[in-house]
């Protein structure tokens, strides 16, 4: 009798865990995948995708969910969940959509926001299907040269020049040339790369499966049994560094990747991740990064949803009393009761009024802090598993940028694809102790560290879109460079108004620039007589056109804490309150491959469905429809 209830008990598991993996439509199918159509040259057409203003009419009736902010991490969660016939509407307080993957024109001259370039998106690589699924196969992608990034140590006569080559095993092999005394610390370091890669997916498993069982795993030692992620995770990158070799240039190799955290304090793997993402090439969007939002708009609309701009959401509605209200749509399964409330929609500003919008999802795009800390009621930001949540966060660095247009070709000026990194000196602990420590004055001149990239250089569409502006010039291009800051060292001009932050900002955010821009042209000496545009981005900036929380473009500060296991397992897309879900860059790593995989996770947590089963199961048909191409083709060969 009691092995047939066991046996029983069995089926009912098995058939449920399959009913739960596979037995439900997936977003995911082959057959959304088009052929990519011509570039959208008009600019006005374009502006009527990524432009589109809120009104209250332009509100879809019905709504499935709502997904605060238009970035990248938004934008897969809404299309993920509007692939199955859901109605999302995405709402962004900017006037373009996007986040830090739109992108502004200024005197002719086009400039990416945040996407520079990203990794791993090779043929029927994982995040290439979801690029191609989320846009349904619209966007283009060119790989950049094999050197993609120059790194510089050091000053003068002490300069230490570095490339890094993309390749299978070209990366390895490239460095191994260029450390000679060091070839088994390249190995060794790369073997942990290739762990690091293969099973960080069992750290982001921690976010899909129920908490109490993902805390079970870790304490009592099963996770460890199963996989050495869990315990890497949480070695800081000088900790792995040093155990590999003392060589300090290659230590800066292994971390150059800069953030706003120190190596020390960052997790070893994340960074060795960071790396190897772009291991098998980096590539750029052909039209620009504006590309993808303007065709991931296209899907949510297909479905009935709309991506309106223009709209600051000023509170997220929350029912205290947890008063569900079923006369809209019934909560799927995955909800839960939460002493926190019940989450009923948000509240947008329209001039002088807000106009209420309801919903049964809620996904907040816009960061953890800007979510618990602005959004919330009072009485809910005060309850202590909010608090909770947000004790385990820390904001991060503030990004400043320099955007720049000159009148002259790439070939003129010595530009290419490849992006620089340039380092005063080899030990990047000390560098950035030293560089955040200092005072609002001393700042400016003290710079440690920055990065030069050229947008123009890596889109080979950029002399069509944005041909010279007469005939005696004979081309344009355009260059950004990026520092990390302390927020507060602009803190005291929070209150004052874009355009309008008077004159002792433009002086002090230009003395910023000019150390920057003139250690550029150290490296490209004909910037400066071709320069004809320029505009500096502060943290401010970046608060009031991206909503960043203290001007933090990589949102909350990715430190070593963030990544220990229990903290994955902790931190994740579903909140305190009910029906309320994070996404994009808070829920995993930064980046624009972390805020994508942030809005999967968010997606697979609203949905109650773990739609990366539904995509390794599609990676594994494209791979089978390749390889009978494959075949064909070679049977017609022989024919």
């Amino acid at each position: 009798m009691w092995l047939l209830v066991f046996l029983v008990s069995c089926l009912v598991w098995a058939g449920g865990t399959y009913w739960f993996l596979f037995g439900r439509r997936s977003p995911f199918t082959l057959e959304s995948l088009r052929p990519p159509g011509p570039l959208e040259l008009d600019q006005k057409k374009r502006d009527k995708v990524l432009k589109q203003g809120f009104t209250r009419e332009k509100v879809p009736q019905n709504l499935d969910a709502i997904v605060i902010g238009s970035g990248i991490g938004g934008m897969t969660a809404a299309a993920t969940i509007a692939k199955l016939d859901k109605r999302v509407l995405v709402l962004e307080q900017h006037d373009k959509a996007g986040g830090c993957c739109h992108t502004f024109v200024e005197k002719g001259f086009e400039f990416d926001a945040g996407l520079h370039y990203i990794g791993q998106l090779h043929e029927n690589g994982l995040l290439r299907v979801v690029m191609d699924q989320i846009t349904e196969g619209q966007v283009q992608f060119g790989e950049l040269d094999k050197h993609f990034d120059t790194i510089i140590m050091g000053t003068g006569e002490e300069q230490r020049k570095y490339t890094i080559h993309s390749g299978k095993t070209e990366m390895e092999e490239h460095l191994k040339k260029q450390f000679p005394n060091d070839v088994k610390a390249v190995e060794e370091y790369f073997k942990f790369m290739k762990l690091s890669a293969k099973q960080t997916p069992f750290l982001a498993s921690l976010k899909l499966i129920p908490q109490w069982l993902a805390l079970f795993l870790l304490r009592s030692g099963i996770a460890n049994l199963c996989s050495s992620i869990f315990r890497l995770a949480g070695s800081s990158a000088t900790a792995v560094a040093d155990s590999i070799t003392p060589n300090k240039d290659l230590q800066l190799i292994f971390s150059y990747f800069f953030y706003g955290v120190p190596p020390k304090e960052s997790s070893g793997a994340i960074n060795a991740l960071l790396l190897h993402h772009y291991k098998r090439g980096a590539y750029f969007p052909k039209g620009g990064a504006s590309e993808i939002p303007f065709h991931i708009t296209k899907v949510i609309e297909k479905y009935g949803g709309r991506v309106l701009v223009r709209a600051p959401v000023t509170r997220i509605l929350v029912d205290s009393k947890g008063a569900a209200y079923a006369s809209y749509h019934p909560p799927p399964p995955v909800y839960r009761i939460s002493p926190c409330g019940f989450l009923v929609g948000v509240a947008v500003k329209k001039g002088q009024e807000e106009v209420e919008v309801r919903a049964p999802i809620i996904i907040s795009n816009c960061g953890i802090f800007n979510t618990f800390k602005r959004l919330l009621p009072p009485e809910i930001q005060a309850k202590p598993a909010i608090q909770k949540r947000l004790d385990m966060m820390k904001p991060g660095r503030g990004c400043f940028l320099i955007f720049s247009g000159f009148d002259a070709t790439q070939e003129e000026l010595g530009i290419s694809s490849t992006t620089l990194w340039l380092f005063k000196t080899n030990n990047m602990d000390e560098m950035m102790d030293t560089y955040f420590s200092l005072g609002k004055d001393e700042a400016p001149d003290n710079i440690p560290m920055m990065y030069i990239t050229f947008p123009s250089a890596k889109d080979s569409t950029s002399k069509i879109r944005h041909p010279a502006a007469h005939v005696d010039v004979p081309g344009k291009s355009c260059m950004t460079i990026l520092t990390m800051v302390n927020y507060e060292w602009f803190e005291e001009w929070k209150d004052t108004t874009v355009k309008n932050r008077g004159d002792d900002y433009t002086d002090y955010k230009m003395r910023f620039a000019h150390h920057l821009f003139n250690w550029a042209c150290m490296h490209y000496p004909r910037l400066r007589e071709k320069l004809v545009y320029q505009e500096v981005s502060t943290p401010l900036s970046n608060v009031h056109y991206l909503g960043a929380y203290r001007g933090a473009m990589y949102s909350a500060e990715q430190n070593l804490e963030r990544f220990e296991a229990e903290a994955m397992a902790k931190n994740r897309c579903d909140t305190p309150v009910r029906n309320l879900y994070i996404s994009g860059q808070d829920v995993f790593s930064c980046g624009i491959a972390g805020a994508v995989h942030g809005g999967l996770i968010c997606a697979s947590t609203a949905l109650g469905q773990i739609v990366y089963v539904n995509l390794l199961m599609l990676k594994k048909k494209l791979k089978w429809r390749k390889a009978r191409q494959m075949a064909a083709l070679a049977r017609k060969k022989l024919q």
